[in-house]
């Protein structure tokens, strides 16, 4: 059977790099060709992270923003390509989940905004690009998010119960029951806040293996005055990001503990992520198996206490499942990608609130 390529390109709530991956879907399983990680240069980096921030609505950034990661998502390509040296010509058609700045399912009009214009990318890489994957989804009612459950479901099924755990800058699960229900929906912040803390008080944009936090120490009544919020006691069908779990909302909390010092935060944050997590897999399960991916798989200090509040579970990678950890959303979608030019409906009702199943995406032809 003669390959059908894919592209999948993912930026998530981390804003740590674009990962693209050259995906074949002609055999039962999708089979990874080639990945490449391309770097977000600094002067965008920092103009996305104001761009994110809820109290900033400059059109002009905007517009700029837009442009800037559409040339860089389309330099992401060119290189994937170069290194695997494959012509586009070979490629059906790109994924581009883009760089989401605004995620407001909760309005009267709700939307979600990605950015990283897809004409960009179709054009300066000469393949067809399919984008915009969430508006589809929220025009029936849905959230919009999260998507990747249902490629988990296609790919990570099987007869035992399974928790398929994405830790980015927000944490999600998908809960893949035996006898076929699937669940999903956004814990609350993953990687997010800890990156932002870790950031403030260290070069760098990220504690390498939860080592500094790790030497801190919980603070219980932080801790507690944060899982107050009502995100945490919601039911879903839900989702979040950088406008609600940001800068402002912990620093609002820290206000109140003047004297706590930087590594106790940083500690408390990830006990925060920690139980946030499984408090919601508890729910569904005490035994099931863990997959997990997403770079917060690399905090040691924080898997170590993901397996601590869940004692009777088996907490491991997706690599287990065939799957490298720090590809599975950037295979996703390029899955939506194909699901799209194939005419497969890709959201689950069950999982975003959305009305009936549909096809997602938006078509950006190279010609």
């Amino acid at each position: 059977m003669s390959a059908q390529l894919y592209i999948g390109l993912m930026s998530g709530t981390s804003m740590d790099g674009v990962d693209a991956v050259l995906v074949d879907f002609s055999g039962e399983q999708p089979r990874v060709i080639a990945t490449h990680e391309e770097p977000i240069p600094e002067h965008l980096h920092s103009n996305l992270h104001r761009l994110a921030d809820p109290k900033t609505g400059d059109i002009n950034l905007l517009g700029e923003c837009d442009r800037a990661c559409g040339e860089l998502f389309a330099t992401a390509v060119n290189n994937l390509l170069s290194h695997a040296d494959i012509d586009a010509s070979s490629v059906t058609a790109i994924g581009s989940h883009g760089q989401t700045v605004r995620h407001m399912p909760n309005l009267p009009y709700p939307f979600s905004l990605q950015i990283g214009d897809a004409s960009t990318i179709a054009v300066q890489t000469n393949i067809d690009t399919i984008a915009d994957f969430r508006r589809k989804d929220i025009a029936l009612g849905g959230q919009g998010a999260p998507l990747v459950p249902a490629f988990h479901r296609a790919i990570f099924n099987s007869e035992k119960d399974r928790v398929i755990l994405n830790i980015g800058g927000i944490a999600n699960i998908t809960w893949l029951g035996k006898s076929g229900e699937t669940t999903g929906f956004d814990t609350g912040p993953g990687n997010t806040l800890l990156d932002l803390w870790y950031s403030q008080h260290h070069d760098g944009h990220y504690d390498a293996n939860g080592a500094w936090g790790a030497t801190g120490a919980v603070n219980q009544a932080l801790l507690d005055r944060m899982l107050a919020h009502p995100y945490f006691v919601m039911p879903a069908p839900k989702s979040t990001g950088r406008e609600l779990f940001n800068i402002s909302w912990l620093n609002q909390h820290l206000s109140h503990f003047p004297a706590i010092a930087a590594q106790d935060v940083q500690a408390t944050l990830a006990e925060l992520t920690a139980i946030s997590i499984t408090s919601e897999i508890k729910k569904l399960s005490h035994n099931a198996d863990v997959f997990v991916c997403g770079g917060g798989l690399f905090n040691t200090d924080l898997i170590a206490k993901l397996q601590a509040r869940l004692p009777n579970s088996n907490i491991s990678s997706t690599a287990d499942l065939g799957i490298d950890a720090q590809w599975v959303e950037a295979i996703a979608f390029a899955w939506l990608a194909y699901c799209f030019k194939n005419g497969i409906t890709s959201n689950l009702p069950a999982v975003t609130g959305a009305n009936k199943a549909a096809i997602l995406g938006c078509l950006h032809p190279a010609k």
